[in-house]
């Protein structure tokens, strides 16, 4: 990558109206050093999609708190590859059972941080991955 920072779409899909975790987040990776684009509350599949195309992000964090990541994440990475953004990385935070994780990575989530993830750990994946 030359110098540009990298560009992270920060959104709260859903009827979640709990955004503290995601506002978090997104000053973490302000402050390493990275662009990053909140989209704020009760976002569809379609906008969160429609702006990580006209934001031309690098990867997309989703929040998820409300227990809807069965259904929402789908539809998100589907209308990502919609917009021909499938090789966007997807990671999500926010309150995921275990036993859905991998169900979730299989469908196109790259990582999934939960509650006390390390911030610096985030960070540095969003980084790696970025590179990769």
């Amino acid at each position: 990558m030359d110098n540009q920072p990298i560009r992270v779409l920060i959104a709260k899909p859903g009827l979640d109206g709990h955004d503290r975790g995601a506002k978090v987040i997104a000053r973490m990776l302000r402050d390493a050093g990275m662009e990053v684009i909140y989209t704020g509350l009760r976002q569809t599949p379609t906008m969160i999609a429609e702006a990580a195309l006209q934001e031309d992000v690098d990867v997309v964090g989703l929040s998820i708190l409300s227990g809807a990541h069965n259904t929402l994440v789908p539809r998100i990475v589907e209308a990502m590859r919609e917009n021909e953004l499938g090789n966007v990385p997807i990671f999500l935070g926010g309150i995921i059972p275990e036993d859905d994780i991998t169900a979730l990575k299989e469908n196109g989530v790259w990582a999934v941080f939960g509650p006390g993830s390390n911030m610096q750990v985030i960070a540095d994946a969003i980084q790696s991955a970025v590179r990769s």
